[in-house]
C-alpha cells in the first residue's frame, strides 16, 4: 500500500478541487440565474410603461410630461443595458467555471486510471511471488521425497 500512498494522495487533493470548484460552477449559474430574472423585470417594467403611456389619451399629456417619460424610459433602457453587460458577464464565469470543472474531472479520472493501473500491477506482482514460494516449495518437497528416496532404496 506505501507504493500507492503517494496517488492516492493526488486523488484526495483533486478530489477536493474538484469539489470546490462544483460549488464554485454552482454558484456561477446562480448569478446567470439572478442577472436573467433582473434582465426579465427591467425589460417587463419597460414594456408595461411604455404600453400605458401609449394606451393614455393624447391630450391629457403636456409635452413636459412626455418629455420626463422619454428621459425615464432612455435612463431605464440605460439600466438594460447595463444589465445585458452583467447578464453576458455571468454567463462567461459560468462558461469558464464548466471548463475548469471539466477539466479537474478529467485529471480525477486520469488519478483514478492511474490509480487501476498500478493496483493490477500490484497484484501481478504479488501473484508472481506466491507463485514463485509455491514453485519453491514444491521444488524444496520434490528434492526431499527424491532424496527420501534415494536414501531408502540405498539403505
Amino acid at each position: 500500500m506505501a507504493e500507492l500512498r503517494s496517488i492516492l494522495l493526488a486523488i484526495e487533493h483533486a478530489t477536493r478541487q474538484r469539489d470546490e470548484l462544483v460549488k464554485v460552477a454552482a454558484r456561477a449559474k446562480r448569478n446567470v440565474g439572478f442577472a436573467e430574472d433582473q434582465m426579465a423585470q427591467l425589460q417587463g417594467y419597460a414594456t408595461e410603461t411604455d404600453s400605458r403611456w401609449t394606451g393614455a389619451a393624447p391630450g391629457v399629456l403636456s409635452a413636459e410630461l412626455i418629455r420626463h417619460h422619454y428621459q425615464f424610459m432612455d435612463r431605464l433602457q440605460q439600466a438594460i443595458g447595463m444589465q445585458s453587460g452583467v447578464l453576458a458577464n455571468s454567463r462567461r464565469q459560468l462558461e469558464l467555471a464548466n471548463k475548469t470543472l471539466l477539466q479537474a474531472e478529467f485529471r480525477l479520472s486520469g488519478l483514478n486510471q492511474i490509480l487501476k493501473t498500478r493496483q493490477t500491477a500490484l497484484l501481478r506482482k504479488q501473484e508472481r511471488r506466491e507463485q514463485r514460494q509455491t514453485d519453491e516449495f514444491a521444488a524444496m518437497l520434490y528434492t526431499r521425497a527424491r532424496a527420501s528416496a534415494v536414501s531408502g532404496e540405498t539403505k
